[in-house]
């Protein structure tokens, strides 16, 4: 499936960001100290995921912008926010 057109495909989450942002790195590096898979669109490069972003959050390229298999969203988290949301998310992938 197109991670872009169905950004919960694949039951993962997808993080839309760009490689020179350092909330996109701080949130990237926080999902492998969590060993959480995602699928990474840097909307940079890929401009039908900017779109998403865009129409997301009313004209404004806010990255990162995560969103869950569950159609939940966050929009430029705090690293405890992030947190708190992965670990709701690995409790629910092991039940």
């Amino acid at each position: 499936m197109d991670p872009i057109s169905n950004p919960t495909s694949d039951n993962r989450i997808t993080v839309y960001g760009v490689k020179w942002c350092p909330d996109c790195r701080k949130s990237r590096a926080i999902f492998d100290e969590e060993s959480v898979p995602y699928v990474w669109i840097d909307i940079d490069e890929n401009k039908k995921g900017e779109k998403l972003v865009l129409a997301t959050n009313r004209g404004n390229r806010s990255v990162p912008t995560i969103i869950f298999p569950d159609g939940s969203m966050l929009v430029e988290p705090g690293s405890s926010q992030l947190r708190k949301s992965l670990e709701a998310y690995k409790t629910d992938v092991v039940a």
